[in-house]
């Protein structure tokens, strides 16, 4: 009976450490999602242009001066950086940590950046030490603002909403600014507002925030996001509405619930494909 028990003892001993390895995997390996756009929109000098999105780190470190990341963004050769929002997190803010990271992107490609709703839950003096941080070294600010992004003559626009203009008329208003037959690119934090980007019939819509649905089943999907609550619509890959493609990224790092599953953090490369 002893041996039993003792048996008992390490199985359960070993299955804990088990679960416990793969949740420490789970939550720190990165996995590079690719995804193509096909438009006829582009000319031929930004076919193969390539995104790369980085959304939701919430200060986590991966690696000394984030190398990790940062190797994944230099192999991956992208021509721009996008980071949709939530570099911070309100709870545990660490500016020079989000700093640290765009600090090293941007020698590898131009970084913009769009706010998502812990840069807003910031204090005042937190938030604008991190977006000065961040325009001091390079990085340009979107937030209801809009690019004309320009490759050997080719052009496409490339706009910012901010966090707290993402069911509202503001986006519309921004669009009426573009030429419809040039491809809108529009970052966005928030998926859940899907229909309020399709009715400002943008073609493109990079987002995050959902978090992947945190815990990640078969079929199910993801089991609770923010704004969205428990089985989200709109937790990961590509979503469309009418003529608008949003792709939602994973995120990288975790806020209120600290552990992924089946939900390995992510960085998304977009690559437009002229059609």
């Amino acid at each position: 009976m002893k041996n039993i028990k003792n048996r008992k003892i390490i199985v359960l001993f070993s299955t804990g450490i088990l679960v416990f390895l793969f949740c420490v995997w789970q939550n720190n390996d990165i996995v590079v999602s690719d995804y193509q756009y096909r438009t006829s929109l582009i000319g031929d000098h930004l076919n193969g242009y390539k995104i790369a999105q980085i959304s939701d780190l919430h200060n986590k470190k991966f690696g000394r001066q984030q190398n990790r990341i940062i190797r994944i963004l230099s192999n991956e050769t992208p021509d721009i950086i996008v980071i949709t929002g939530d570099i911070v997190d309100s709870d545990r803010t660490n500016i020079e940590t989000a700093l640290e990271f765009v600090e090293q992107a941007i020698k590898i490609a131009p970084v913009y950046f769009v706010t998502g709703n812990h840069e807003h839950w910031l204090s005042e003096y937190d938030r604008d030490n991190l977006l000065e941080g961040m325009k001091q070294r390079g990085v340009t600010l979107l937030d209801n603002q809009t690019m004309n992004m320009d490759k050997y003559g080719d052009e496409f626009y490339l706009a910012g909403l901010s966090a707290v203009h993402l069911s509202d008329n503001v986006l519309k208003t921004m669009c009426s600014d573009m030429d419809s037959t040039k491809l809108q690119i529009v970052l966005a934090h928030e998926p859940q507002f899907l229909y309020n980007y399709s009715d400002a019939d943008v073609h493109l819509v990079l987002s995050g925030h959902a978090h992947g649905g945190q815990i990640r089943l078969p079929v199910i999907g993801g089991l609770v996001a923010p704004g969205q609550g428990y089985f989200p619509k709109y937790t990961s890959g590509t979503y469309k509405k009418n003529s608008t493609t949003m792709i939602v990224s994973r995120g990288l790092g975790n806020s209120i619930i600290p552990i992924r599953v089946f939900n390995r953090p992510e960085v998304v490369i977009i690559t437009l494909q002229k059609s």
